[in-house]
């Protein structure tokens, strides 16, 4: 008989284990049954919470980017600026986001995305939010150099994830958020304005 109430455990006990498999060993080298064993249930239960490994792949990414929007709302929320845009940047590349399992899992998703129509859509999505919170910060440039600095932004953030998940790049958070800081400060240069 089922225990009432331990589904959202069990759902977030192997949205966890697929956060550690997929850091450990790759996305495409992970099992249901890896997964499983990990979060400590039946494949069986976890093929009946999340169906196969492309549904626990998407809910994983769903409880990562809800976590990411977690920390980048409350950060960005009284800012405005270029203070806005440099909490955006100091929260996607926090230590809480730049560790390398989720980062693995970024990786996983970035390739999946391209093959799997709804981890598309929310990569699609993301790609959407995280330009428009980078663009409401940069307000002080020409509307052109503000959407160039927007996708340079978001070219380094998600170029630091891909070096570090091959173990190459900025080896820690306050090394990768100082990178993309001096890159605002040499677009806002360039931009005749310091923010």
């Amino acid at each position: 008989m089922p225990r009432i109430g331990m589904e959202p455990i069990r759902r977030r006990a192997l949205i966890d284990a697929a956060i550690s498999a997929v850091g450990e060993r790759g996305a495409l080298d992970v099992t249901m049954s890896d997964i499983a064993g990990r979060a400590g249930v039946s494949t069986a239960l976890a093929h009946h919470y999340f169906g196969g490994k492309d549904d626990l792949l998407f809910a994983t990414m769903r409880h990562v980017l809800a976590a990411l929007g977690a920390e980048v709302r409350p950060a960005i929320a009284p800012l405005s600026g270029t203070e806005r845009v440099r909490a955006l940047i100091r929260v996607n590349l926090s230590p809480e986001q730049f560790r390398p399992e989720i980062i693995a899992a970024w990786l996983a998703f970035y390739v999946e995305a391209r093959r799997n129509a709804a981890l598309g859509r929310l990569f699609r999505i993301y790609v959407r939010r995280l330009n428009s919170d980078l663009m409401s910060g940069l307000g002080s440039l020409e509307r052109m150099d503000a959407i160039r600095t927007a996708q340079g932004i978001a070219a380094l953030i998600d170029g630091l994830y891909l070096r570090r998940a091959l173990g190459e790049g900025v080896a820690d958070a306050s090394g990768a958020v100082s990178l993309v800081e001096d890159y605002l400060d040499m677009a806002l240069a360039r931009g005749g304005r310091d923010g």
